[in-house]
């Protein structure tokens, strides 16, 4: 794979704003887009991250718990808290809707309701499965969700809390993350080794069927401080945004572009159908971002091959190629 010059983040827009004394608290520290949010927060620089929480640690969906998630910070509420927390597993929210409502649905609702009280912006993240994927063309913030699956249906209701909470939250809408953690592309280079060693004889199958953008965490965390720092005090510019990665894919081309960095370009990956997967939760077939706004106000993230290429340079990359890290997510 070839060399990529160092870069401080994957921001491609011409944004030059710094959050300059900003306080951040993260919700969902342990996933892949927390982990990179806590890193980049505890980095010396101008933002401060004063707190940082898990599922595990604390029930977002216990309205009291979370009523006294700033309680013990010294210097009081933070300026900003990023919401990251989320029951991801697509599959598992058809079999356990509630959960999948109580964490994506509820939660959102009580930790508006504490920063509104606190005077803090909530930074709410949602998926670009609010939509039913019947479109052809890129979804703007002004299209009409028509979720198509369990997940999908309660973190837009998380989404539609957070906004009639208060008009200066922001609800920023991202697509096919990937990061620090067990993820798609873990998951395909753990089939390709099995493959190159003899181990497993079938060949890859991916679905070449699904459109979207994959998007490099870290470059979505970059992005979210960049967001709430151009957004700014003003009231007005809250509301609902896109953010992912640059441009358009299939999981097949993502894969066969995983493939081709890592040194399995002879390997090769046989096109399936996603109705043959019989999968407990339909996926949307087209679920393309358009992210105009967040670039209205100078966000935007560089294209998802340089930002994949990126990744695989960086130490999480680096685990996944050389096979020590946990390689488990969908493939």
């Amino acid at each position: 794979m070839r060399a990529l010059p160092a870069r401080e983040c994957g921001l491609t827009r011409g944004f030059t704003g710094r959050p300059m004394g900003l306080r951040f608290f993260v919700t969902g520290k342990d996933g892949q887009l927390g982990r990179c949010l806590v890193r980049r927060l505890a980095a010396p620089g101008e933002a401060t991250l004063v707190g940082a929480i898990d599922l595990g640690e604390v029930d977002v969906g216990d309205r009291d718990a979370v009523m006294g998630l700033f309680d013990d910070l010294a210097e009081g509420p933070p300026d900003l808290l990023v919401n990251a927390a989320a029951f991801t597993a697509v599959d598992r929210c058809e079999s356990e809707p509630e959960t999948a409502m109580r964490v994506n649905g509820e939660a959102p609702q009580h930790l508006a309701e504490l920063c509104r009280g606190a005077g803090t912006r909530l930074v709410h993240v949602s998926t670009d499965y609010v939509f039913d994927g019947a479109s052809a063309e890129p979804y703007d913030e002004k299209a009409v969700p028509a979720p198509c699956n369990a997940y999908g249906r309660s973190k837009l209701e998380g989404e539609q809390r957070v906004l009639a909470a208060s008009p200066d939250f922001l609800v920023v809408r991202t697509s096919w993350l990937y990061g620090p953690g067990p993820n798609f592309v873990g998951a395909i280079l753990r089939q390709a080794r099995l493959r190159a060693k003899g181990e497993v004889e079938e060949p890859l199958k991916v679905v070449d069927d699904q459109h979207g953008c994959p998007t490099f965490a870290a470059d979505l965390a970059e992005g979210l401080i960049a967001l709430a720092t151009a957004v700014g005090n003003p009231s007005g510019r809250g509301g609902l945004y896109h953010l992912c990665n640059a441009g358009a894919t299939t999981w097949w081309d993502f894969a066969r572009a995983i493939l081709d960095l890592c040194g399995f370009g002879a390997l090769e990956i046989e096109r399936g159908r996603t109705r043959d997967l019989d999968l407990p939760a339909p996926r949307p077939a087209w679920s393309v971002l358009d992210c105009s706004r967040a670039a209205g106000l100078g966000v935007g993230l560089r294209g998802w091959r340089e930002a994949l290429e990126c990744f695989l340079l960086s130490p999480d990359g680096k685990a996944l190629v050389e096979g020590n890290a946990p390689a488990e997510g969908n493939a």
